[in-house]
């Protein structure tokens, strides 16, 4: 059995464009069927680690050119913006620009956090519109919705997000993309009967629609298993959100590895998760944030994929 590194490295060979799945996700060698069943889990060989832009939020708004290049020199391929709206665009860049500054830094972007809420309070769609043209152009495969302000954390209210996120599904399918959601702990939070935000999402949302980014770091901190999330929900995970819990202060992230969150064995189970994208994300510091992502992408690269 050829090892998780073997197989990167022999991807790495195929010709350009050539699509593989994820070291992570397969071990074997798959039969012609099982390859067309995975087709759309496949991935470019070089794009498996992205970052999630939010975690350098103190500076990449002072240079964007800068930021994006550095992260680029790291190694990341893959990026998730974060705070677009339809005036300012992407830091005061368009998305057009945005997507040209992508491109000169040989980067994707196959996710992209985008607030949705005046669509969820109000039905207007000009919003909603605006995000799913500018994710259009940018190259996003998902739209992803990333928090629920604290008054929308009701259960009747969960049960009409879960209706708005079909919708708005169904607006991003027509323009071919897809809709995630990505957790914080508290879609965990019980709300009576063992009723949680999370299951009430995953019971009332399309599946071929509607996929969830999940956060491990707030799921292990809100005492979840991942591994049990993804038996839970099989194939409902299509992304993952990578940042590590401080042994000695578990309220605050650590670089990837250095932490108490057991990677190895949640990446052992990403065939059953349907991940297909992951990103690292970080929100405290110890270090320069540079050197800090630099940190949890080697250890990603060397030891987990």
């Amino acid at each position: 059995m050829k090892s998780r590194k073997d197989f990167l490295r022999q991807s790495a060979m195929l010709a350009a464009g050539a699509l593989i799945l994820p070291s992570c996700m397969s071990d074997t060698n798959n039969t012609s069927d099982s390859q067309e069943a995975n087709n759309e889990a496949s991935v470019p060989a070089d794009t498996n680690i992205g970052l999630q832009l939010y975690t350098l939020r103190e500076i990449i708004g002072q240079d964007v050119p800068g930021v994006i290049g550095k992260v680029a020199a790291i190694g990341y391929k893959d990026v998730e913006g974060y705070g677009f709206s339809s005036k300012g665009g992407f830091w005061g860049l368009s998305p057009q620009e945005f997507k040209a500054l992508l491109d000169q830094n040989n980067l994707v972007s196959t996710s992209g956090h985008y607030g949705i809420e005046e669509f969820i309070r109000t039905d207007s769609k000009d919003e909603l519109q605006a995000i799913i043209d500018a994710a259009k152009v940018i190259g996003n495969e998902y739209v992803t919705v990333p928090y629920l302000s604290e008054d929308l954390r009701t259960l009747d209210s969960y049960k009409m997000i879960a209706d708005k996120l079909n919708v708005a599904a169904e607006m991003c399918k027509t323009a071919g993309l897809k809709l995630g959601y990505h957790n914080h702990d508290f879609e965990f939070a019980d709300l009576g009967g063992g009723e949680t935000a999370l299951k009430i999402f995953m019971n009332n949302t399309d599946p071929e629609l509607v996929q969830f980014e999940l956060d491990l770091y707030w799921a292990v901190r809100s005492g979840n298993d991942p591994i049990a999330l993804f038996n839970e929900f099989p194939g409902r995970f299509a992304m993952w959100h990578i940042k590590d819990m401080d042994k000695a202060t578990p309220t605050i992230n650590t670089e990837v590895g250095s932490g108490s969150i057991d990677f190895k064995a949640i990446f052992a189970g990403a065939e059953q998760s349907g991940m297909k994208r992951f990103f690292v994300e970080q929100e405290n510091f110890s270090m320069d944030p540079y050197e800090s992502i630099t940190q949890s992408f080697n250890y990603i690269k060397t030891e987990l994929i």
